[in-house]
């Protein structure tokens, strides 16, 4: 380990982004795409002592982080009676900023539970994250 760095624990793989896009472009046909991993790799990050105040502030801003967001993206995705949960990468209890636009990102209610439930995991020193994943995740 080299000092000055924390030692990583191992990787979670949270979502996998894909964008099509068809069009024209200077009057010819035209198609564009692309994928985005979405990955948080844990290292041994102290807890924060100021979860409470994390939670706070994303709390009090979360409806102008959606706002904003959805100006960017579209409408933040909700169900038929709630909105989704924002799920910071970089988690709270570890450090995470609540409010930095490439720290959260729109999950159905139940993948959030299944994600939160997975972060522990992560953090732990004989965790199964810090096995080596897929040789090709991509096989659609």
């Amino acid at each position: 380990m080299a000092e000055g760095h924390v030692p990583l624990l191992g990787c979670i793989w949270l979502a996998d982004i894909k964008g099509d896009w068809q069009g024209r472009f200077m009057a010819l046909p035209a198609a564009a795409g692309g994928r985005l991993a979405v990955t948080h790799c844990c290292c041994d990050y102290p807890k924060v002592s100021d979860l409470n105040r994390r939670r706070e502030t994303w709390e009090d801003a979360r409806k102008t982080f959606r706002r904003k967001w959805s100006s960017e993206f579209g409408d933040w995705p909700k169900t038929e009676t709630e909105h989704w949960p924002g799920h910071h990468i970089f988690d709270l209890a570890h450090g995470g900023a609540p409010l930095a636009p490439d720290n959260v990102i729109p999950v159905p209610p139940g993948v959030h539970r299944v994600i939160n439930s997975a972060y522990p995991a992560c953090y732990d020193v004989a965790g199964k994250w810090r096995a080596v994943g897929p040789e090709r995740p991509y096989v659609d």
